[in-house]
């Protein structure tokens, strides 16, 4: 049921200004770095789902390929996790800024040295081993490079636009999807299939490099988020510990001592197991949709092979429209009335969605692909970039908020597509995506239906919102 209190709609006041300049290089460096990212499992995933299987995979069958394709996929996910908690934890303490320039490079060094690797025909076993060790150093850096720069944005943020500002986040997403499933259309558009499997694979890991380049000089330029500078637990950019925090209430010697207070005395977990269940709808729609059905529409359906990947590139083009289209209705209508509307609405598509994916035509299967992308992934995204932001607290919201996306996506996006690949073998179907995709909305649903209302709340308080 929904709940209120003084805390989720007052206003915060400002001490570290920011200038518009300050929030555009703070919105631009969120959505590249979020672009590069997506950018980069993207095309990995595609790679995955067209060519991987035979070029690192090639002594099994194409069903048991593309498994293991799926799951050295999925692989990165578990360093995703661990890269949550270490920067995390990194960027509540010393702040955003530092996590955001480092994690940034792991991701796009690890993805440009995927682009120089030895095939199996090569080296054997050997190039599948030094695929998951790249592959787990990319997922590292990425752990914590969405929820940074998702902190980031929503920290800088004016209160009463935050919803628009913070979907830039998605925004980075959607232009690095597009950008990976672009070059790879344009690849398997004018490359034959030889020369695709030969070197054409390698050149969308190699051109991230100039990106990559770019992105670190932006975020060395960047200012730190106004939120962490003004948290009352900081004292000369670093975090205070709890011991620290503790004696300043008893000796009330930190300013507000009641907002320190507020902070240590609240039990945390309440809103992190809503964040998660928020998470769930969108990652594990985004699996199936932008990673399983790439593959099982390139294997099982009889489609050209750039089908799939010229759905999601058009779908990623509307999705420009989605993504500040809902920022700006969570921002009018408040967070938990879209977050419902759009679950419902997935759950309602799911099976239309599949039975356009299946009906032999290519315009109704791009038609369907594009409408679950921008509906049941595209659409959660834009509003979980601001609703997990509010649910925690700022002393641990980096934390709690990478935490959440990358459990979310490990129970979900990770695996999500061998699940996926093992039931459509096992049953010789279609229905078993379908179901996935109501199990995944349904869960979302079930935490925007338990959350509060959290649009406009104060992001200085260090308490989580429930």
């Amino acid at each position: 049921m929904m709940k209120d209190s003084t805390a989720t709609t007052a206003e915060p006041s400002s001490t570290a200004q920011r200038t518009t300049s300050d929030l555009t290089k703070a919105a631009v460096s969120g959505w590249l770095g979020t672009a590069m990212e997506f950018m980069d499992f993207q095309l990995y995933s595609l790679a995955a789902a067209i060519v991987f299987n035979k070029i690192f995979f090639p002594d099994v069958s194409p069903a048991i390929g593309l498994i293991a394709a799926m799951a050295t996929y999925g692989v990165g996910y578990v360093a995703r996790l661990a890269g949550a908690v270490y920067f995390g934890r990194m960027g509540d303490r010393l702040g955003r800024k530092k996590v955001l320039t480092i994690t940034i490079l792991l991701m796009g060094a690890s993805t440009t040295l995927i682009g120089v690797l030895p095939t199996y025909a090569s080296i054997g076993i050997l190039a599948p081993v030094l695929l998951v060790v790249l592959r787990l150093a990319q997922g590292f850096g990425a752990g914590a490079e969405i929820a940074g720069a998702t902190v980031m944005l929503a920290e800088y943020a004016p209160t009463r636009r935050r919803g628009l500002v913070a979907s830039l986040v998605s925004l980075g997403t959607n232009s690095g999807t597009l950008a990976a499933s672009g070059v790879w259309a344009i690849l398997l558009a004018v490359l034959s299939e030889e020369q695709l499997l030969s070197w054409g694979w390698r050149l969308p890991f190699l051109m991230s490099f100039g990106l990559l380049l770019f992105a670190v000089w932006l975020r060395r330029n960047l200012k730190e988020s106004p939120v962490f500078e003004e948290r009352p637990d900081v004292v000369d950019g670093v975090a205070m510990t709890r011991r620290e925090v503790e004696s300043a209430v008893t000796e009330g010697a930190q300013g507000d001592t009641g907002l320190l207070e507020a902070g240590m005395k609240q039990r945390k977990g309440k809103a992190f197991f809503l964040a998660l269940a928020l998470r769930f709808g969108q990652a594990g729609n985004s699996g199936l949709i932008q990673t399983f059905l790439v593959g099982y529409i390139a294997t099982n359906l009889a489609a050209g092979r750039s089908v799939p990947t010229d759905a999601i590139m058009y779908g990623s083009l509307l999705g420009f429209l989605t993504v500040p289209a809902v920022g700006m209705l969570g921002d009018r209508f408040g967070r938990r009335t879209m977050y419902v509307a759009l679950t419902v609405l997935t759950v309602v598509l799911a099976l239309p969605v599949m039975l356009l994916i299946t009906s032999g035509s290519t315009p109704a299967l791009m038609l369907g692909m594009i409408l679950g992308l921008n509906v049941g992934v595209l659409g959660l995204f834009a509003l979980e970039s601001v609703t997990m932001a509010e649910l925690f607290g700022a002393r641990t919201r980096f934390t709690q908020l990478a935490l959440a996306k990358e459990i979310g996506g490990v129970l979900a996006t990770a695996i999500g597509p061998v699940l996926a690949a093992s039931l459509t073998a096992a049953t010789g179907s279609w229905w078993p995506i379908a179901a996935m995709l109501v199990v995944y909305s349904l869960i979302t649903l079930a935490g925007a239906l338990l959350s509060p209302e959290t649009r406009g709340r104060d992001l200085v308080r260090l308490e989580d919102a429930v």
